[in-house]
């Protein structure tokens, strides 16, 4: 079948249309909006997001997203309310109902029983001369008067407007509530995001091993302990009171070969061919914030340090095993 118009032009409609519905809603931030986010917050509880249809998934994206970002949410289906899951709602919850049109049945069946309950309703809506929102305490108005398909009526502008003031509002609670990066780690330990987020160096370099040399060990011993720990390097130590006094890398190695003569080789000591005080990183630290520095400074381990003593090293692999990059 020959389209009319050409696929490119016709997804670049759909998200110019999309994307200016969104840029009108900034016009629409108003004391409305404002007195919502302080409902939310007065008001000690949960925040229920209903809606039926491509509203309720809007519905349980919004769920979602205030869930992670430090607001307890829930999702109700508004059919489902109707036959036992109204249950759910406590006092001090704030209901969210979200429908374009404000005129769902099951929507206008849910609000009375809604308002007799004394539940405080917010309404996300287009049409402000609805059922919806002329019985709603607030508005969150999602003006969407045109869907981005040609026939005006497959679900498209009107749930990107809708899911773009969720994430607004979201991120007004967030902020309100003073909303920290720990606090965000709490709600996501699983995977990259969180470990990014969470995990220190600490947690990695107990299991490794220490590869460590005095400055007075010969080449033989140095290769030796490099080879023996798997770390690519070693750590040499100071004779006085054995703390940090530089690291050595194959690297290192390779570039002490290139350098000296064969017969100079036997006489070399750790502390000949060691980079002295080479950049470390607290127990303390992040692993991302190691991640960072080896990346930046393309090596692939990194001496974990308290104060000048030596606790362990961490190498670009357990970074890499624990999904960091």
């Amino acid at each position: 079948m020959k389209l009319a118009k050409n696929i490119q032009s016709i997804a670049k409609e759909v998200l110019a249309r999309e994307a200016e519905a969104i840029q009108n809603l900034v016009a629409l931030i108003d004391e409305s909006f404002e007195n919502c986010v302080e409902t939310i917050l007065q008001a000690g509880g949960r925040v229920v997001v209903t809606g039926i249809g491509k509203s309720a998934l809007v519905g349980q994206k919004i769920v979602a997203t205030l869930n992670s970002t430090g607001t307890p949410a829930l999702f109700m289906h508004a059919a489902d309310a109707i036959h036992g899951d109204l249950g759910m709602i406590q006092a001090g919850d704030v209901v969210i109902a979200i429908s374009k049109s404000g005129n769902t049945p099951e929507v206008k069946v849910l609000l009375p029983l809604l308002k007799r309950a004394g539940i405080i309703l917010i309404a996300m809506v287009s049409n402000q001369d609805s059922y919806l929102a002329r019985n709603a305490d607030f508005i969150l108005h999602a003006h969407a008067p045109h869907e981005a398909d040609p026939l005006n009526l497959a679900p498209t502008t009107s749930t990107t407007v809708c899911m773009a003031l969720g994430d607004a509002l979201a991120i007004c609670l967030l902020e309100a509530r003073g909303f920290t990066r720990q606090d965000f780690a709490r709600n996501h330990p699983g995977g990259s995001l969180g470990k990014k987020l969470y995990l220190r160096v600490s947690d990695i370099y107990p299991h490794n091993d220490l590869p460590a040399v005095p400055e007075t060990a010969n080449l033989k011993e140095v290769i030796l302990e490099i080879s023996s720990k798997r770390l690519g390097a070693t750590a040499v130590l100071k004779a006085e009171d054995g703390t940090l006094a530089g690291i050595i890398t194959d690297g290192d190695l390779r570039r002490m070969l290139s350098q000296h003569p064969d017969r100079q080789l036997l006489h070399l000591t750790a502390h000949d061919i060691m980079t002295p005080s080479p950049i470390g990183v607290a127990p303390d630290d992040y692993a991302v914030n190691a991640l960072q520095i080896m990346q930046a400074r393309s090596i692939t381990q990194l001496v974990v340090v308290e104060g000048e003593k030596l606790k362990g090293f961490v190498h670009l692999h357990d970074l890499l095993k624990e999904g960091l990059i």
